[in-house]
């Protein structure tokens, strides 16, 4: 890979998402080598991608390059790079680029989204981790719409108009209530000769309440305003299957429809070459100690949602947000820093300082430690700390910016198809039918 050697020990980090970006800002020039790797150069927001799938922003205010984050740190190099394994017994990695020796590895490949081994709904349905998947979002939206103007069949018309979304947490709550707001403000005007009331937007959820790692009283509120904004919600049904063009579940209900968005749920993307003994196969995660060392190994770490540390207080583990990823980079780190100076490792304790959810135009629900509320004030106190958490001066400006525009306005001005998308199931049948 081209980095240079250092009488410095290295520390490699895999992985440029929340909890990778937090260890190397606080491993600037603490005398190691650091080499961060990721498969991006860029870091994701991915609390706002929901917004980039609906128009609301561009893509490039809610990513940073990595190497402007660490562009001014000592004997620090990025490298672009798909790893593909861990040798633990020779202390490197492989990747698609070359091999890598380190002292210390840090894993934080966070998750991907997790099918439950269901293939046909992995290859029709459509998921959002990613900014490529959020602009292939919103360009097959629109597409939808551009094609059901000329759509002579009515069944075919309702079909392209009706959107299934899986998955009742809060990506799936943001996303029913930013489309819900589409249908309400935008598309109406955008397509005048569409009867855009025809427009369904359903949200399905396996259990019996929406938001279920949150109160009751948030579940209840985002319900009520969700409701109150057209969308139709179903609990305690399960998607068993979806072909492409019909939805499938576990009871009498199906739905028609050319679009469904997969949020139900995510797995760790795991590096193959670790020893079995330290992965939670059931869900994909690594096991790791008060540490975060994997179990098993003295020089390995995994941090953020990859990670699963099991406690009395968090027996499934910590929640897979940005907070216990940027606390445990923010404490590997030190921890690090400890083991230079022989030093005694200090545990990890999760600080929680809430939880919070948007669904629309002054509407959220908002979780902290002793207090709940929802409503215009927990609209607001959402869009400040997301506001914050962003990296770069200039992606808070924008934001902030298009935000007050779209609520003055209340449009969004980013619906554009810069890249048309076919799902690859169609694609496939496509080629077919040309050779």
């Amino acid at each position: 890979m081209n980095i240079p050697s250092s009488p410095l020990k290295r520390i490699v980090i895999i992985g440029g998402g929340f909890a990778g970006i937090s260890i190397a800002k606080k491993l600037k020039n603490k005398k190691y080598q650091v080499v961060l790797l990721d498969k991006h150069n860029y870091h994701t927001f991915q609390p706002l991608l929901y917004q980039v799938a609906t128009g609301g922003l561009e893509p490039d205010s809610i990513a940073y390059p990595i190497r402007k984050v660490i562009q001014e740190y000592d004997d620090f190099y990025f490298r672009l790079a798909d790893v593909k394994e861990v040798v633990p017994s020779e202390n490197k990695i492989v990747s698609d680029i070359g091999e890598l020796y380190y002292d210390y590895l840090v894993i934080a490949t966070g998750t991907k989204t997790n099918y439950f081994g269901n293939k046909e709904i992995e290859r029709n349905s459509m998921s959002m981790k990613t900014i490529p998947q959020s602009l292939n979002i919103r360009s097959f939206i629109l597409e939808n719409f551009e094609q059901a103007l000329l759509a002579d069949d009515e069944h075919e018309r309702e079909n392209l108009m009706n959107f299934v979304l899986v998955g009742g947490g809060p990506t799936g709550v943001e996303l029913a209530g930013a489309l819900a707001e589409m249908k309400k403000a935008i598309l109406p005007k955008d397509y005048p000769d569409l009867n855009i009331a025809k427009m369904q937007i359903n949200l399905i959820q396996s259990t019996d309440r929406l938001l279920n790692t949150m109160t009751e009283q948030s579940s209840a509120a985002s319900e009520a305003f969700l409701k109150s904004l057209g969308v139709n919600i179903f609990k305690n049904v399960r998607v068993t299957g979806y072909d492409g063009h019909l939805v499938t579940t576990n009871t009498d209900l199906s739905f028609n429809t050319s679009t469904v968005i997969w949020t139900a749920g995510v797995q760790g993307k795991l590096i193959s070459g670790l020893n079995k003994e330290a992965i939670f196969k059931r869900i994909d995660r690594i096991k790791v100690n008060a540490f975060n060392q994997v179990i098993g190994y003295d020089n390995i770490f995994a941090i953020g949602d990859i990670a699963i540390m099991q406690t009395d207080q968090y027996p499934n583990g910590h929640p897979q947000m940005a907070q216990p990823a940027i606390q445990q980079g923010n404490l590997l780190a030190e921890n690090l820093v400890r083991l230079q100076k022989n030093e005694t490792l200090v545990p990890f304790e999760y600080y929680d300082k809430g939880s919070m959810a948007t669904i629309g135009r002054n509407k959220a629900v908002v979780d902290l430690p002793k207090y709940h509320f929802n409503g215009v004030f927990a609209w607001f106190v959402w869009m400040f700390v997301h506001l914050i958490s962003l990296i770069g001066f200039k992606n808070k400006a924008v934001v902030f910016l298009n935000w007050v525009y779209n609520y003055i306005r209340f449009d969004r001005e980013a619906r554009l198809i810069i890249r048309p998308y076919k799902r690859k199931a169609m694609q496939q049948s496509f080629t077919t039918d040309e050779i």
